[in-house]
Formats: structure tokens, sequence, C-alpha cells
């Protein structure tokens, strides 16, 4: 169930009866009665305090879809990529998986620890303040670190019997699970993206 719509609501619902309780205040100025007070506790903290973190609750997962992402004209090759049924890059096979769903993008960039999200979250307000304020051109996107490999492991485990039937995977077993190399290099399970340039 999308929780997006309730919760949506309840933060615009506890906004406006904020915004209602203060200015029913403001105008009418009633005396300090203990209902004038519980009031005010409402209109000032109580309410805005739930708009403000269903609000956040809302933007954050707003955030995860791969429609947010297209929102940025930067990032148009790579969603059409992503939703192309005939594209044979990682994102797109990655993307007609149900698992993923309408996350594709949040699932894969994602950082894997304890906060992760907040992580993963502020590297991209760092990436949109480089779009805005390099003089570079904003098409050379590139990451900041190496794509690490947990967030392949994870789906993909290093253990299972299938991944380690593979010649490849269990010659360089150590330097895959050390990070040493990159499971979404170029050699290996690369491109992730179509190159610059190419067809999305």
């Amino acid at each position: 169930m999308d929780l997006l719509r309730p919760l949506t609501a309840v933060s615009l619902g506890c906004a406006a009866i904020s915004a209602v309780l203060l200015l029913w205040y403001l105008l009418r100025r009633p005396p300090l009665t203990a209902a004038t007070k519980v009031s005010l506790l409402l209109g000032i903290g109580v309410l805005p305090v739930t708009a403000a973190l269903t609000g956040n609750v809302v933007g954050y997962e707003v955030t995860k879809r791969a429609s947010f992402c297209a929102s940025c004209h930067t990032m148009a090759p790579h969603i059409r990529d992503a939703a192309d049924p005939e594209s044979a890059s990682l994102a797109a096979f990655h993307s007609r998986n149900r698992s993923f769903g309408e996350e594709s993008c949040y699932t894969c960039h994602r950082d894997y620890q304890l906060f992760g999200a907040v992580t993963t979250k502020l590297k991209g307000m760092r990436h949109l303040w480089a779009f805005y304020t390099s003089d570079k051109n904003p098409k050379d996107l590139h990451l900041y670190a190496p794509f690490p490999n947990g967030n392949c492991t994870w789906c993909h485990s290093t253990s299972l019997p299938g991944w380690n039937e593979e010649p490849e995977h269990t010659a360089m077993l150590e330097e895959i699970r050390s990070g040493a190399t990159s499971c979404a290099s170029d050699g290996c399970h690369g491109p992730v993206h179509p190159k610059e340039g190419a067809s999305p």
C-alpha cells in the first residue's frame, strides 16, 4: 500500500489546522483559559511538529523513486535507458526486476550502512550543489568514489552455489569481497549505464 497519499494528507491537514488555530488566536485574542492554552499548544507545537515529521517522511520517500531522478534533465538519458525494455545495460536489466520497482535508482545507489539513508541523500545533495556551482559540463556526471560491491552483493551473495559456479567469480573472490575489483566495471558487468553519446 502506498502511504504517501495519507501521509501527505496528514502533513497538509496538520499545517492547515495549525494555521487556523494561530489565526483564530491572533484575530480574536481570547483570554488565556485552559482551552486557549491547549489550542495554542496544538497550533504552535503538536500540529507543526507532526506536519514536519510526516512531511519529511513523504519527501524522503519521494526522493527514492525513479520519477524523482527523472525530474532532473541531466539524468534523463539514464532514466530512458533504465526504462527501455530493449536495453541490455545493467541499469535497465535491474529496473525490469519487480523487486526494485519504482526505486531502482535508489536501490543500486544507496549506502548500506547504519546511516545509509542519510549519507545517500547527502551525496545526492552534493551532486546537486556541484551541478549548479561547477563550471564543468553538467553532463560529466561521475561517482565520487568507486561503486561499492556491497550494493551488488546485498542481492548477489558471494557464497551461493550459482554465483560460485562462475570461474571469474571464484578467481577474483577476495578482490570482489574487499572491493579491489568492482562488479560494475566495464571488464565485469559494466557498463551500468550507456556511455556518453550512446543512444539511450
